[in-house]
């Protein structure tokens, strides 16, 4: 199934800033200081210029999932100063601390990957911040060409 045909068959949308498209697919209705307990996502990303998920982070715990089409690298700018990459496909799963940068993208030769987050505390847009290119820059040096690549 190509992209176009699998994000119109899920009813994605895009994804304000980040990129990519999604829907949310779970949101409790218990609270927890005000947000949900929990939330959860489906997310599409294709590759191509438009096609990755920009450096951004979170108030709260992530784990992403892998579900279908090809490997995804997940880049991790760590509070600490240090770097990993993780590869959703080969790893089911992948959890990314609060306070931790992620963005990704399909990897190499890849067309598009069809992915889920969930979170508890649940996703609110108060607890997202987009990255700034040059504070990126500041703190995470070592990754330059990622983060020129991973940012709007």
């Amino acid at each position: 199934m190509e992209a176009e045909a699998l994000i119109g068959s899920l009813g994605l949308e895009p994804i304000p800033g980040e990129g990519g498209w999604f829907r949310q697919t779970w949101r409790s209705r218990e609270m927890t200081e005000g947000r949900p307990a929990g939330t959860a996502i489906i997310a599409m990303f294709a590759s191509g210029q438009s096609g990755f998920s920009a450096f951004h982070r979170l108030t709260a715990t992530e784990v992403w999932h892998f579900y279908r089409g090809d490997p995804f690298v997940l880049v991790l700018l760590h509070p600490d100063g240090t770097s990993t990459d993780a590869l959703l496909g080969p790893e089911p799963q992948v959890v990314v601390p609060a306070g931790t940068w992620m963005g990704g993208y399909v990897a190499e030769g890849g067309r598009w990957s069809l992915l889920g987050a969930t979170m508890a505390p649940g996703f609110t847009a108060d607890g997202f911040e987009l990255g700034s290119r040059e504070a990126l820059l500041r703190g995470w040096p070592e990754q330059a060409e990622m983060i020129r690549r991973l940012t709007r």
